[in-house]
């Protein structure tokens, strides 16, 4: 039986974070591609340091003349992604920091595993495990500890962006600690913030006085006690941030970017790929199943795996646990799984509308939890499989 009395912590990066730097950048590259073509292939990883941004991997258009003039736009998609985000300090600025863009064309050993043909459907991209979650702790069926996590540093940005906020900047970490009491959470704990600042003789207090309305905003009210920690800056100052201060890299915060730990990774990233690889395709998918199951009175918590091989369109497994908290066997969940969606890698895109332009949103604040948008983003998170896993089930 499972433990229901316990603390349980996740953490969150802002978008000016440098792993997170380089997510958007990557996912940037890519939306870039899909809007030329619904079905370009791109592989996109980005490093950032002082004053440098580094951009490499494997794209692919269907025609190449156009494939070469999108390699020439690279450079201001980055410069425009890094000044969205807010970054204008001396050692890491949009217009200045130097950028390589070490971008070719996919490997034509890859494509042949992927691409359909004839005689064959279209494989996975590459082998792997991924997984979803939902749990009912939250409204959008979201572990609360990463959703709360993830809450304060977007309303730290909007403050920020908006200017209500001048002396924050863009670097900044969330650490949200939350007691749980059969089963549900009660309390915050503790509070862990680290934010970039733009003046070095502000030290912990100054920054928590701007910092903790915000927060209280976010958080429910009979969460907060007496004995709730608070560790604002705990280092005191915080000015050199961003790629300046820690060098970034596409892909570092998986756990960020699913979870928070309250559920298992299958260990691929998700950022800089388009859909046809499963490990961002499959996971929207685990994620988007675990949420329907949750949403349809099934269980008060799911978690699926699926496995794919690379070149196979098939998954080799499905896999259900609904960590006793179901009204039905797992395994009903897992054979009525394939009888309400097509789970081959195009299956999975056109049910989930994938090929479009929808990704650099993701890469910042968590890619599950989020509001569906009327264009096709985050379509994961739509609860209309419902009622047919019901009908299935019957």
């Amino acid at each position: 039986m499972s433990r229901q009395n316990y603390i349980f912590t996740s953490e969150s990066v802002s978008e000016g974070h440098p792993d997170k730097v380089c997510d958007q950048i990557s996912d940037a590259v890519l939306d870039a591609f899909l809007s030329e073509e619904p079905e370009a292939r791109v592989a996109c990883e980005t490093f950032a340091t002082t004053n440098r941004v580094v951009i490499g991997g494997e794209v692919g258009l269907s025609d190449k003349a156009r494939l070469a003039e999108y390699m020439n736009r690279i450079e201001d998609i980055a410069r425009a992604c890094i000044k969205d985000i807010g970054y204008e300090q001396d050692k890491f600025h949009h217009a200045t920091c130097e950028i390589t863009n070490l971008l070719h064309e996919q490997s034509a050993h890859i494509a042949q595993g992927v691409d359909a043909s004839d005689d064959k459907d279209e494989g996975a991209g590459d082998q792997g495990i991924m997984f979803g979650y939902a749990t009912t702790e939250t409204e959008n069926l979201m572990p609360a500890p990463i959703q709360y996590a993830h809450a304060i540093l977007r309303r730290l940005a909007d403050v920020r962006k908006s200017g209500q906020e001048p002396l924050l900047r863009p670097d900044a970490k969330s650490q949200v600690s939350l007691r749980y009491e059969n089963g549900v959470p009660v309390e915050v704990t503790s509070i862990v913030l680290s934010t970039q600042h733009a003046d070095d003789r502000q030290g912990s207090d100054e920054i928590r006085a701007i910092v903790e309305p915000y927060i209280r905003e976010v958080l429910p009210a009979d969460w907060l006690t007496e004995a709730t920690e608070w560790w604002v800056n705990p280092t005191g100052t915080f000015v050199i941030g961003g790629p300046d201060g820690d060098a970034g890299l596409t892909g570092r915060k998986i756990i960020v970017d699913t979870y928070g730990g309250a559920a298992p990774h299958g260990g691929g990233a998700f950022s800089g790929k388009d859909p046809t690889k499963v490990d961002r395709s499959a996971a929207y998918a685990a994620r988007y199943l675990a949420k329907n199951v949750v949403a349809a009175g099934l269980a008060a918590r799911c978690t699926i795996q699926l496995s794919y091989a690379i070149g196979v369109s098939k998954p080799l497994s499905i896999y259900a646990d609904l960590h006793g908290t179901g009204n039905i066997e797992a395994s009903a969940i897992e054979a009525a799984i394939p009888r309400v969606m097509d789970l081959t890698p195009r299956g999975i895109r056109t049910h989930l509308h994938l090929n479009r332009p929808i990704y650099q949103r993701t890469a910042a604040y968590g890619h599950f939890g989020r509001r569906p948008d009327a264009d096709g983003g985050f379509s994961w998170e739509n609860t209309d499989l419902a009622e047919r896993l019901i009908k299935e089930l019957r």
